[in-house]
């Protein structure tokens, strides 16, 4: 079982910086892969980045490519997700995941999730 609680979200004007945390319980946190997806009202959650259980590998969606990145420190049980250069379009409630057999895009894999961060660009 691991819990997920994201935070270092808030309000910030476009072309300004953010960093999220996801923070982990769970001894075998550094097994699992974890993702960003993020979701705004009326609308799919949508995949963001994602990082493999060593660090070794990432992905990210396309429009934030160059402008986020995801890294991970599994002594801290603990993923960020820096925004650089953010935009209203990135305004959105953000969740971090996690998948205990992989890693990716793939919503349905991840197994666990946390209660999610605003973010809000303002233009």
């Amino acid at each position: 079982q691991v819990q997920l609680v994201e935070s270092g979200g808030g309000l910030v004007q476009a072309g300004g910086s953010l960093r999220l945390s996801c923070a982990a319980s769970g001894r075998t946190f550094s097994s699992y892969g974890i993702g960003w997806f993020r979701q705004n009202p009326g609308k799919d959650r949508e995949f963001v980045a994602a990082i493999s259980w060593i660090g070794a590998s990432t992905d990210y969606l396309d429009s934030v490519k160059g402008r986020f990145t995801i890294s991970r420190d599994n002594a801290k049980n603990t993923v960020y997700l820096q925004m650089n250069s953010l935009k209203p379009e990135d305004t959105a409630v953000y969740y971090c995941a996690a998948d205990r057999t992989g890693w990716g895009r793939w919503q349905n894999n991840y197994d666990y999730w946390g209660q999610g961060t605003q973010v809000t660009v303002s233009s």
